[in-house]
């Protein structure tokens, strides 16, 4: 338990670092459509372009709902049963029945998480909502990069029991950002996963054999180098970790292309749209949405900007889980700002989603609810 004033403000500092950084994300979520079979070709590019960009927005929200933080790591190693067998309690009412909740949410709740958004993927598919899946689709893509990242499943986080504090930046985004022209791997086959719960937590267990050995790594490159920051010190932490690194996102890419494959089947394989999505990214969408104040404590503003000939909007608000909240029926005027106010006193503190649609155009925005 992180049962000091100091630790838990060290955990929240390391986690405003982007796990993987933005571009080992990017890679990860990039590199995932060409896992996907023939018959969700439909997908690409629009779909899949929107779930690479977007990869990192779950690091983003941290800096604005509190809740978010812990989705992205799990200090799996404070599970005593861990230690013992490999293994924790994998439904989140098993583990906080053992632990008590605020134990759990203390460790960092990422398998789970992934679990959700798992399963909120699948209702979007289910519902025919593409608009709200590829939101889902590119938070799933973070989590199961986290959950490849090893310095995000131990509470030795930043090297700070071991005397390396400051390695998760120096891995994650410093290292990555030097040879991001090496981190190229090959696709893999996709796979439908027949016990989705199992699969997450088996790949968590398994990576985790990659902390001893990135701090091994470390130690190393310091040594020959005499420092943490000299050119020498990361072609020595590269030459002992570059493969492993490379491995790991390699099978980051193939499982999100697994879990999403395995959604989109459970969910009826269902068709996007019946028009060429193709030529979707090449049109410039006819309007803009922004949010604000962000966060909103009981009034939230849309502010709609119409770049062309007007057109009637339909936007549509959803919770985390992927349930409708509310729709709001918007008539701009052409060319101008129409700006819509929306009381939120009959939502629940949280974050939610707005998409904004008009035919195959979207754009989409979040804001969170504090009381």
């Amino acid at each position: 338990m992180k049962n000091t004033l100091y630790t838990v403000s060290l955990v929240l500092l390391c986690l405003v670092l982007s796990s993987w950084g933005s571009k080992g994300h990017k890679i990860i979520s990039r590199n995932f459509s060409s896992c996907l079979p023939g018959q969700m070709s439909f997908l690409e590019p629009t779909w899949t372009n929107f779930v690479m960009n977007h990869a990192s927005d779950a690091d983003i929200r941290k800096n604005e709902d509190p809740d978010e933080a812990p989705r992205h790591y799990i200090d799996i190693d404070n599970y005593p049963e861990f230690i013992q067998t490999g293994h924790i309690p994998q439904t989140f009412d098993s583990v906080v029945l053992l632990h008590g909740y605020a134990f759990v949410i203390d460790q960092g709740i990422l398998p789970f998480s992934t679990l959700i958004t798992f399963d909120s993927l699948k209702n979007c598919f289910q519902r025919g909502n593409w608009d709200r899946a590829d939101i889902f689709a590119a938070d799933l893509g973070h989590y199961v990069g986290d959950g490849h990242m090893p310095l995000h499943i131990t509470k030795n986080y930043n090297g700070q029991l071991t005397g390396q504090t400051g390695i998760h930046s120096r891995y994650e985004s410093t290292l990555v950002s030097r040879y991001e022209g090496q981190l190229v791997y090959p696709a893999d086959s996709v796979h439908f996963v027949d016990n989705v719960n199992q699969y997450v937590f088996d790949y968590i267990y398994g990576n985790y054999k990659y902390v001893d050995s990135l701090l091994l790594a470390d130690t190393y490159a310091k040594g020959i180098a005499g420092n943490t920051s000299s050119d020498a010190y990361y072609q020595a932490l590269w030459a002992r970790s570059g493969s492993f690194t490379i491995l790991m996102m390699q099978n980051a890419s193939s499982i999100l292309a697994d879990l999403i494959y395995t959604a989109w089947v459970q969910a009826g394989s269902p068709v996007m749209y019946p028009v060429a999505l193709e030529e979707q990214g090449s049109v410039e969408p006819p309007f803009s949405l922004d949010i604000y104040p962000n966060p909103v404590n009981e009034v939230a503003w849309f502010s709609v900007m119409v770049h062309g000939p007007s057109a009637t909007c339909r936007l549509e608000i959803f919770d985390m889980s992927g349930n409708l909240v509310d729709t709001i029926i918007v008539h701009p005027a052409t060319d101008g700002i129409q700006e819509i106010s929306y009381p939120t006193g009959n939502l629940a503190s949280g974050t939610y989603v707005c998409v904004l649609k008009s035919g195959q155009h979207r754009e989409a925005g979040r804001f969170i609810v504090k009381r």
